[in-house]
């Protein structure tokens, strides 16, 4: 599908707003009458429930290629000067997880999963934001976008790409397990050391590009993680519930430890029940032999081969393009964790890079808690780099009004 809040095809999901008045399907197929909104209406109910919002959504599906269909979900700016903001886009990560779900209603969208207004959103929207895999996506994405406008095949004003904790080069965040968990208390010596030999393993395969192999040998990591952590959280070290302790994996394939770690705290029971049930009915689109979640565990399976594949190259070509790149990353993330991700940006090969790589940061209060640091942030040129404390992965859900204010920020809304 693929959504406009929310793509879920191999689920990533498109949150737009647009300056121009059409939603990026439309630009991008460049023929606007043909996808002209089919499903426009006020917020008036949630299949009976009474709506605290009072703006326009829309959404359909789009045939892509044949048997081949994505979802999108577009919410219209409640703001008197909607017609001047910009584009948005989220992609949500996994690869499995669900942006019409799980970022729509667990982390960016304008109602919660309690169907509460959020307070942190829709003010002002996003830039092209991303999430975890869907910044993998997202780059390759905005490479294509960008070889589009520059042949004249679609008009868009494409202002830039935001990589939330984003898998850009996963062997860098994998070979930084081991010191981070370390630097944390979470590892001792002995557990340093199993970690960083599994580690070393993928390593491996990487270089002799087995992909494949190279991310068997990531899930395998992670379980010698998980045993010498006592069940870390990869999504937020200091959070932890009882049921996430490692109890046993044996006998599971890869496959199925992923869906465990990854897919199934996306998937969680009472947002099960709301898409399935209330959000489902309000649709009225959804075929009878599709369950909202049922698909995740296949979009992995598929992709398992691309998993481990770096993107570094692509960032490179867009900031090389004059493209606005930002990259922010929660320190409490732990399978994007952000020693990797600092690792990564200084292979950048962006003829800016030695400028940017001389500046000191600024820090910037939390905007709950005044005189409370709750980020860093560098920019120079075209890029920037976010640092976002006392967050894990999903930063939008952990510390929303600091990722609130990054986006103001890089959407040059303050």
């Amino acid at each position: 599908m693929f959504s406009l809040l929310g793509s879920e095809f191999v689920k990533p999901v498109f949150l737009y707003r647009s300056y121009t008045g059409y939603t990026l399907v439309e630009l991008l197929s460049n023929t606007v009458t043909e996808y002209q909104v089919k499903k426009t209406h006020l917020i008036e109910s949630y299949a009976g429930l009474p709506s605290p919002l009072a703006g326009k959504e829309a959404w359909n599906y789009v045939e892509v290629r044949d048997g081949a269909h994505m979802f999108w979900w577009l919410y219209y700016a409640d703001n008197p000067s909607a017609s001047d903001l910009p584009l948005v886009m989220w992609l949500q990560g996994g690869p499995g997880g669900s942006g019409s779900g799980f970022g729509n209603f667990e982390e960016i969208g304008p109602l919660n999963r309690n169907l509460e207004p959020r307070k942190t959103s829709w003010s002002v929207p996003f830039y092209i934001f991303s999430e975890s895999y869907g910044g993998k996506m997202a780059a390759a994405i905005s490479s294509e976008l960008i070889k589009a406008i520059e042949q004249g095949t679609v008009k868009c004003k494409f202002a830039g790409v935001a990589l939330g904790d984003s898998w850009i080069s996963p062997l860098d965040s994998v070979m930084t397990w081991g010191p981070y968990l370390y630097t944390t208390s979470l590892l001792d010596d002995y557990g340093l050391a199993d970690v960083n030999n599994a580690a070393e393993e993928v390593k491996k395969a990487v270089e002799q590009q087995e992909f494949l192999k190279a991310t068997e040998l990531w899930s395998m990591t992670e379980s010698v993680v998980e045993q010498n952590t006592n069940g870390v959280n990869f999504y937020n070290i200091l959070t932890q519930e009882p049921d996430e302790k490692l109890t046993s994996s044996a006998g599971e394939n890869f496959i199925a430890l992923q869906t465990r770690r990854h897919i199934r705290p996306l998937h969680s029971q009472s947002l099960s029940e709301l898409m399935n049930g209330p959000i489902r009915k309000k649709l009225g689109i959804i075929p009878q032999n599709v369950t909202w979640g049922g698909q995740a565990e296949d979009v992995f399976s598929y992709m398992a081969g691309d998993f481990m594949r770096p993107v570094v190259d692509i960032v490179d070509q867009l900031l090389a393009a004059g493209v606005n790149v930002t990259v922010y990353n929660g320190q409490l993330d732990l399978i994007v964790d952000t020693m990797g991700q600092e690792l990564w940006v200084k292979q950048l090969k962006w003829e800016g890079l030695p400028g940017f790589n001389k500046l000191r940061w600024t820090a910037l209060d939390d905007p709950i808690s005044p005189g409370i640091t709750g980020a860093f942030y560098k920019t120079y040129k075209n890029f920037a780099f976010y640092w976002i404390l006392r967050a894990g992965h999903m930063i939008p859900s952990d510390q929303g009004a600091m990722a609130l204010q990054m986006m103001k920020m890089i959407t040059q809304q303050v």
